[in-house]
């Protein structure tokens, strides 16, 4: 064995600590990965044997084509087949809004409900509701309801069970073939085959193929292809999902290279002595240099395989631990090329990370034996050639970003290739973030004037950590780097969130206003004593008739649909997305108008517009324009005397109402209320406009916490890195420990000390984040909504500020800790 490489291989023998802290960032990547590669494969497998939604009976499965009332017979009539499950459905509209009709046995092997409450329908008319429609649309069991099936034909439907559906939407109902038909259309989606036992499937699947052929032949497939089919419809988007998990694996993966060669950058610097007494007694540049990078692959074999082993071990625990709490879930079994493969990433990643660190290491003159270890680690600055690049880098960044920016759309008519303006704000956040590592060492020392002027005021201990810090700029730049990689992903999904979600808001308020609203079809009113009966009950809050016409032309809008919904009663309205003007200043005379209708018509607000409808016409004064449409997705907004001008009826044609309690229990009251106060007028429905409201923000939330967990990857390296380069410090600078604990400094103040350098990465990383993250995300959401604010989430903002700041300084501590714990002694008896 070479003699360098046998010296260095047994410095790391003598001390593992070094070896497994320099590898740490890199465990801690391999552990994401192949947890990553374990959650997809739990998450396929369950998939696959839970989500389809074909029965395990069925042989055969006849679909995606003209399929008739009267080929039913015949495949019923096929030798081999047994019995057969149709499956199709349609809607109705019933005064508690639309109903779901479809069809299901209802028992036996081919049905996919359970009856849970009185019984399945046996006659035409009869129809099983589930739990959450009860609920919803209190359709109880007993009760009958007259519904139009099409072309004016009325039937009643008779609720004479409840089943329990494998998804339960709120609003689906199953009855037999006859109940689930519109007239005239005969139509059926599928059928579904069980053949008889012994049966040949391959002949019967023939059968039915060549005698079931109308003018769009179905397909005939196996029920296992069918259910295969499904379930791979259902990983797909699962796979779907994991590629953007895999993103941000990727970019973890590429912080954990960072900090990887930065504590080899750590190390190396601070064994130059060693080093350099190597290359004094003859060492070669390139001997020096294999040595170190064989050092670097030892490390990415061992932190690999151990976050290999872990992450199998956490793989194979989960299953168990979520069975206890009723969440059933496949294995992951031993995924083995998996595993060889986040190895062998490992080592690549330490290899690559290694490479420059060690050929600068192997460039130490021998002079620099006769030199400490703390004056040859302490280089200062960055040479000519990096800050030239650098700098380069930083211009094409700007470049790249003031590109995109001349590439947004400046109106809502303006046709912008989205993906293209993305992928170029991505290029420029690459080519900032590179810029960013190339002049990381100068960027160190302004923020750490400002961030230190407050410590170095708390006394010596603050001033020595100050001090710590700006003395190794490099070490601080290469730590803080990382952090500021997380801060500026975070500060994306922050700002960006925040800034969707007040558009979402904002036009949520347009369409939806109030809690419910009471309506019928275009041209019904409401009947006298409906809207009084409404404002009478308890259950209900600012409840607001209105009129709502369409076939209105304003300025050279076509079809424009109008309204007169009071902006005073629902207080919702004060939070429209409003360009220009007042909506408060609504008034005889003057109109509120959609963004889109000013932008065609050339309006602005002050002008005077013209609105026409069936011969008559009204001038008015254009008080606001919105950023979207007017309330209840119209064009414009009128006071109730110009929309009677235009020759709408007195008569209100729906209203809006708030739940007077909250939670699920004042909604569900205020719904009871209102279909109450519709009782003599059956056509009229009532929807739960709350409802769209709470899935816009439950989706945005679910977006939200998604983004981070993921980006947490990211914080965690970084974190990660911050603990690793402390505990390195403290490892290589026992002597300096010691003369401070010789000069009179105490144990607490020493830990202190190194507590604060800790959380002085977390400070220059976060403030260098985060003027990198708000401009980039403001980009992408110009990019992706023109009409979304650009928005700062402040206090989320320094929530993520002091938190990342606080779990840095916490990353210091265990090592901080070990540091205080060294007698004086001891420590200055070390080389």
């Amino acid at each position: 064995m070479n003699p360098v490489l046998r010296t260095q291989l047994a410095g790391v023998g003598k001390r593992p600590a070094r070896l497994l802290l320099t590898g740490l960032a890199v465990l801690v990547a391999s552990f994401v990965v192949y947890a990553t590669v374990l959650a997809q494969q739990i998450t396929e497998r369950s998939v696959l044997n839970g989500l389809s939604g074909t029965p395990e009976a069925v042989d055969l499965v006849v679909q995606n084509g003209g399929i008739k009332a009267a080929d039913l017979a015949t495949i019923n009539a096929t030798p081999g087949v047994a019995e057969t499950a149709v499956r199709t459905s349609m809607g109705v509209r019933l005064p508690a809004g639309d109903l779901v009709l479809a069809t299901d046995p209802g028992s036996g092997p081919l049905s996919t409900v359970q009856v849970t409450e009185g019984r399945y329908p046996t006659a035409t008319g009869e129809i099983a509701v589930t739990p959450r429609t009860v609920e919803r649309m209190a359709l109880t069991v007993g009760s009958k309801h007259t519904v139009d099936m099409g072309e004016g034909k009325k039937v009643t439907l008779s609720v004479v069970g409840v089943v329990q559906p494998r998804d339960d939407i709120g609003f689906l109902a199953y009855g037999l073939l006859p109940t689930v038909s519109m007239p005239g259309y005969d139509w059926i989606e599928r059928v579904d085959i069980r053949l008889d036992a012994g049966a040949d499937a391959a002949a019967v699947q023939e059968k039915i193929a060549s005698q079931v052929r109308g003018e769009t032949p179905p397909e005939v497939t196996t029920g296992v292809d069918t259910r295969i089919a499904e379930a791979r419809a259902a990983a797909e988007e699962v796979d779907q999902v994991f590629i953007v998990v895999k993103v941000f694996v990727a970019v973890a993966v590429l912080a954990a290279g960072l900090i990887a060669a930065s504590t080899f950058r750590i190390v190396f610097a601070q064994r130059m002595r060693q080093l350099a007494l190597l290359r004094a007694v003859g060492a070669g540049r390139g001997a020096l240099a294999r040595a170190l990078a064989a050092e670097g692959m030892l490390t990415g074999v061992v932190a690999g395989l151990t976050g290999v082993l872990a992450a199998l071990a956490v793989g194979h625990l989960l299953p168990p631990a979520l069975s206890a709490f009723g969440f059933k879930v496949a294995g992951p079994g031993f995924p083995l090329a998996e595993a060889a493969g986040t190895v062998a990433l490992a080592v690549l990643i330490t290899v690559v990370a290694v490479l420059a660190p060690a050929v600068s290491a192997a460039r130490v003159a021998p002079l620099e034996a006769l030199r400490s270890a703390s004056t040859t680690g302490a280089r200062q600055g960055i040479g000519p050639l990096r800050a030239i690049t650098g700098l380069l880098l930083a211009v094409a960044a700007a470049g790249a970003a003031a590109l995109v920016w001349t590439g947004l759309p400046k109106t809502p008519e303006d046709d912008a290739d989205v993906q293209t303006l993305l992928l170029g704000i991505v290029a420029s956040g690459g080519l900032a973030f590179v810029a960013l590592i190339a002049l990381g060492p100068v960027l160190v020392r302004p923020v750490l004037v400002l961030a230190g002027w407050p410590l170095r005021r708390m006394g010596p201990v603050g001033r020595l950590a100050v001090g710590g810090v700006g003395g190794s700029a490099r070490r601080a730049a290469a730590v803080s780097v990382v952090v500021a990689l997380g801060v500026t992903l975070l500060t994306g999904v922050l700002v960006g969130g925040d800034s969707i979600r007040i558009l979402a808001e904002r036009e949520a308020i347009a369409a939806a206003p109030a809690d419910f609203e009471l309506k019928g079809n275009t041209g019904t009113t409401l009947k006298d004593g409906v809207a009084d009966r409404a404002k009478q009950s308890t259950e209900l809050t600012r409840v607001t008739p209105y009129r709502w016409a369409t076939g209105i032309t304003v300025g050279d809008f076509q079809d424009a649909g109008a309204t007169d919904l009071s902006m005073a009663a629902l207080p919702r309205l004060a939070g429209l997305d409003t360009v220009s003007g007042d909506v408060t200043a609504l008034a005889p005379g003057s109109a509120i108008i959609a963004g889109y209708v000013a932008e065609g018509s050339g309006i602005t607000t002050g002008d005077q517009i013209t609105l026409t409808r069936e011969g008559k016409q009204v001038r008015l004064t254009v008080a606001a324009v919105l950023g979207g449409p007017t309330p209840l997705h119209t064009e414009a907004l009128l006071d109730p005397s110009d929309l009677s001008k235009l020759g709408v009826p007195a008569a209100p044609t729906g209203l809006l109402a708030d739940a007077a309690g909250t939670g699920e229990e004042g909604r569900t009251a205020g719904l009871q209320a209102l279909r109450a106060a519709a009782g003599t007028q059956p056509e009229i429905s009532v929807e739960v406009l709350a409802d769209q409201r709470d899935q816009v923000q439950s989706a945005l939330a679910t977006v939200m916490v998604i983004g981070l967990a993921l980006i947490g990857l990211t914080v965690l390296i970084a974190i990660v890195g911050v603990g690793a380069t402390t505990a390195l410090s403290v490892v290589e600078r026992v002597r300096e420990s010691g003369l401070l604990r010789a000069v009179g400094m105490s144990r607490g103040g020493l830990h202190a000390m190194l507590t604060t350098e800790s959380a002085l990465y977390g400070v220059i990383g976060a403030v260098l984040g985060l003027v990198l993250g708000v401009p980039y995300a403001w980009l992408a959401v110009a990019a992706l909504a023109d009409d979304a604010p650009l928005t700062l989430p402040v206090w989320q903002l320094l929530a993520v500020f002091v938190v990342l700041v606080a779990l840095t300084a916490l990353a210091g501590v265990m090592p901080a800790r070990r540091a205080a714990r060294v007698s004086p002694v001891t420590a200055l008896g070390t080389d």
